[in-house]
């Protein structure tokens, strides 16, 4: 009897600490494994000049915009910048996911998230290590840190280099933050980030990415090598000067959407907005040539 009364209490204290587990610990998911896109704004086609609807951006940030011109990647030191951490989920290209596991106990250390379009792959540190001082060197990446809210993997990054909102010109600055969530259910991935700006945003920016499982998928290299392809000078800056880029009146016009709506601003975020949207004047019309070659069939 008291043999049994020995084995008996190590086994009902096991179960008895096993319920008092953190409930992340117990919720954690596995992440792994290689995931294609679904369609997206981003991810499908490029952004329009001159549309940033629903974006929480500030004048400056569309004044930069205004003046930006795609000849930007046709500079050799350009050619092959990777998309950062915040933009690289929205571009096109899979997506892999892998942990580090600690050899003894197989807990996660570090998770690896590669995207075609991010050149190398993020390192995700789980082991509860600070994030280095504010002098410490930017990258596209970033230094990134993670936990378990649930069943949700939490990322923080800091230390990006300025990037983009939008391939349109609409910049990111590199004081702003970043968080992540990764939420899986079954084969779907959905991606959520969020970023704070103080440069350049009036509100934090939050969009989602979906994606789904695909294991015969591989990713292919990111390969480029710059070179010099147009004859300009070392000096060059593209650009478009103030009130000098004709191309921001494509995109209200040939959609039909009120110039101030394009402009982005918080404001144009929220569904009252609809209201606002109704008083606002047409935008005009296509040019002539353009028209015409839209009512072709």
């Amino acid at each position: 009897m008291r043999a049994i009364y020995r084995t008996t209490i190590p086994a009902s204290l096991i179960v008895f600490a096993s319920a008092l587990l953190p409930t992340a610990a117990r919720a954690q998911v596995d992440l792994s494994g290689t995931y294609s896109q679904t369609a997206g704004p981003d991810n499908t086609t490029d952004p329009f000049i001159g549309d940033y609807t629903g974006l929480p951006i500030n004048d400056s940030d569309r004044l930069r915009a205004d003046s930006w011109t795609a000849e930007k990647w046709d500079q050799e030191q350009h050619e092959c910048d990777p998309h950062p951490a915040d933009y690289g989920v929205r571009a096109p290209g899979g997506l892999r996911i892998w942990p580090d596991l600690d050899p003894l106990t197989y807990a996660v250390l570090a998770w690896h998230i590669e995207i075609f379009t991010n050149g190398r792959a993020r390192t995700v540190y789980m082991d509860l290590r600070p994030h280095p001082s504010d002098y410490s060197a930017q990258t596209w990446n970033g230094f990134s840190t993670g936990k378990w809210q649930g069943d949700k993997l939490e990322v923080t990054t800091t230390h990006l280099k300025e990037g983009w909102l939008r391939r349109n010109g609409l910049a990111r600055s590199n004081k702003a933050a970043l968080t992540e969530y990764y939420i899986r259910h079954g084969d779907f991935l959905t991606i959520v980030t969020i970023v704070k700006d103080p440069v350049y945003l009036t509100e934090p920016l939050i969009r989602t990415e979906h994606w789904f499982l695909n294991p015969g998928y591989t990713l292919a290299p990111f390969l480029c090598t710059p070179r010099d392809v147009v004859d300009k000078p070392p000096s060059w800056v593209p650009h478009h000067l103030p009130g000098t880029n004709d191309f921001l009146k494509e995109f209200p016009s040939n959609f039909g959407i009120p110039v101030e709506a394009t402009r982005g601003g918080a404001e144009s975020m929220y569904p009252e907005y609809m209201q606002k949207l109704a008083t606002l004047p047409p935008p005009p019309p296509p040019p002539p040539a353009k028209a015409a070659a839209q009512k072709q069939p």
